[in-house]
């Protein structure tokens, strides 16, 4: 039994940066991770040409920037290299293989009971911890929706978290589900490889591009956000034209107004949209089923692809492990409350990096927790 006052569940940017923030009050902590590295998603489970699609500014952790030289879009390489020095100036010393079972709160003991898996020596690995910080991570399990014939598929079916590059797909007939961020950019990489590409987009989209994205979050320091999504839009409609008569709709909401009400991000166009106006992208609508190789839609087209790849996001696991929850998170493991008060739960329950607010909102959780341990801790010292 390790007892220790603070435990923080996962080794990703969200745990790392809530680590930071608690070293600078030299607050003891443990920090578990149930991979064999930290930030596990951004090291092996994305594609190669991603880049971070903020600029650098927004993309900080707490108290440490990005070097001087670093570009203003942080590609993965240098972004898991900030990482590593960020582990390192920090001394954060994750448990790594260590995958939590259950976490109870003990109201006798006014603690959190947790039990976890080390999964290098195959033993049981118990702590009790006065503060539990849930950094597991939104991204933390795929999410691939349930289609009629999908297993009679006899192509690759893979998740965006799989997904490399288009080398090896050059000539063949590919399907791309889900128009977010990776969908769009994985549509793109495909048809530079010389895929025949479709896209499948049924949801309204705001199409920006990185640098009006980087103006939207600069002016909405200053403005109102509904000013600020009207010159959006105006500047995305000189950009891109209607986008309409391509498949592509736009949401009545504004992209910032979106952004802060249901966490969706605007698609950051990295060429996408000029493929598709060239048609070498085709857009395609909703799946009604599939069979062996060929996916009908609902307009009752059927096409035969040779590979499908979901880009449909992914599910937070909290809900698996942690017991006693139900003050912080919904049943799908997000928080029950509005950004910017989600972070807090009862009894000593936080959880960082859930808000759907990125890297931005990763650090103000961070500091927002240790903030309130520390005034904790110094209340009972009293």
């Amino acid at each position: 039994m390790e007892n220790v006052v603070v435990l923080i569940v996962g080794a990703g940017p969200a745990g790392l940066a809530t680590a930071a923030c608690l070293s600078q009050f030299s607050i003891p902590y443990v920090i578990v991770e149930r991979e064999s590295c930290n930030a596990s998603l951004w090291r092996n489970r994305a594609y190669d040409r991603l880049k971070l699609h903020l600029a650098k500014e927004f993309c900080e952790l707490p108290h440490m920037s990005y070097p001087l030289d670093a570009p203003t879009y942080i590609p993965k390489t240098l972004f898991v290299k900030y990482l590593d020095d960020y582990v390192e100036r920090f001394n954060i010393q994750p448990k790594y293989l260590t995958s939590v079972e259950s976490s109870t709160f003990d109201n006798d003991e006014k603690c959190w009971s947790i039990v976890a898996h080390d999964m290098a020596k195959s033993t049981i690995v118990r702590f009790t911890s006065k503060f539990l910080v849930v950094a597991s991570g939104e991204n933390s399990a795929e999410n691939i929706p349930m289609i009629p014939g999908l297993q009679s598929f006899p192509g690759d079916v893979i998740h965006s978290s799989s997904y490399k590059s288009g080398k090896s797909y050059s000539g063949m007939n590919a399907l791309v589900v889900g128009s977010g961020n990776s969908g769009m950019e994985i549509a793109y990489d495909l048809a530079a490889h010389g895929a025949n590409t479709s896209v499948v987009i049924r949801s309204p989209i705001h199409v920006m591009t990185k640098e009006l994205i980087r103006l939207g979050m600069t002016l909405a320091r200053r403005l109102p956000l509904n000013l600020v999504d009207k010159l959006l839009v105006m500047a995305a409609n000189l950009i891109f034209g209607d986008l309409s008569r391509y498949g592509i709709r736009r949401p009545k909401m504004g992209p910032m107004i979106v952004k802060s009400k249901t966490g969706r991000s605007a698609v950051i166009d990295v060429g996408t949209i000029g493929l598709i106006k060239k048609g070498i992208i085709k857009v395609q609508g909703s799946i009604s089923k599939i069979m062996g190789d060929i996916v009908e839609f609902q307009c009752s087209k059927k096409i035969s692809f040779d590979v499908i790849v979901f880009a449909t996001g992914y599910k937070s696991t909290a809900n698996i492990w942690l017991k006693n929850g139900e003050s912080m998170l919904n049943g799908n493991g997000l928080p029950i409350k509005e950004y910017p008060n989600h972070w807090k739960g009862e009894n000593g329950l936080y959880c960082a990096g859930l808000g759907r607010r990125g890297l931005a909102g990763i650090a103000a959780d961070a500091k927002n927790i240790a903030n309130d341990i520390k005034s904790v801790i110094g209340a009972m010292s009293v």
